[in-house]
């Protein structure tokens, strides 16, 4: 069988990019997603009413991948894919596990099927959808975990608010983790994109090119990818 191969392209800008977008309530995390190039979004839960775009309703499992479907049937001039958020989304694939089960509670299967088969639908989907040629934003909500050594000493540190193996799915997938926060300096309040990995917060960037804390600005942003 002959194979071929594929020389890959060192990726510039942020089309194509697979980010994962987190903070807290009304920081600026939909506003900053909608700024991406004609961006679709794939909307788990209600709160867009602020922002003039275009969106599905996807408050169930099979709404989701109908989306997705109509994304990679390519018949639109759409370049982001924005899941807002994760969280809801993350339910509503439990639920439709749950429903094809027959079960109420993923702990009801024994060994932790449960659980491997709402990973295992979760992953399935949302690699599929970051295989397709646009830029894919994920936007979570966030929440402070307590981290504990191995030396038994606890802090914590702000992340995604997906727990366990889901949450794995998504930060493994992500070429950018930015953690949008508030900074203070000299008693003035901004918001900002963190961006590199903190022993307070979950951030990464792939590409090495953003600092490591930048002002929540979109055209900041593409201009440090090189967009």
């Amino acid at each position: 069988m002959a194979i071929q191969i594929e020389k890959t392209k060192i990726s510039t800008g942020l089309e194509g990019q697979t980010i994962l977008l987190y903070g807290r309530a009304k920081v600026g995390k939909t506003t900053l997603a909608n700024e991406f190039k004609a961006p679709l979004f794939l909307a788990t839960e209600s709160g867009h009413s602020h922002l003039e775009c275009d969106k599905i309703n996807c408050n169930s499992w099979s709404k989701f991948l109908e989306g997705c479907a109509f994304m990679a049937e390519g018949k639109h001039e759409y370049q982001t894919v924005v899941v807002d958020t994760i969280d809801n989304l993350v339910d509503y694939c439990t639920e439709a596990v749950c429903k094809e089960n027959g079960i109420s509670h993923p702990s009801e299967l024994p060994m932790g099927k449960g659980w491997s088969l709402v990973t295992t639908e979760l992953k399935r989907a949302m690699m599929k959808v970051a295989s397709l040629p646009y830029t894919l934003l994920m936007i979570s909500h966030s929440s402070k975990e307590t981290i504990e050594t191995a030396t038994g000493k606890k802090y914590d540190r702000w992340s995604i608010s997906v727990s366990g193996k889901n949450k794995q799915v998504f930060l493994n997938m992500s070429d950018m983790i930015l953690f949008i926060d508030y900074h203070v300096d000299n008693g003035e309040v901004s918001r900002v994109i963190r961006t590199k990995p903190s022993k307070s917060y979950e951030a990464g960037d792939r590409s090495g090119k953003l600092d490591e804390v930048m002002p929540l600005n979109y055209k900041e942003l593409e201009k440090q990818m090189g967009g």
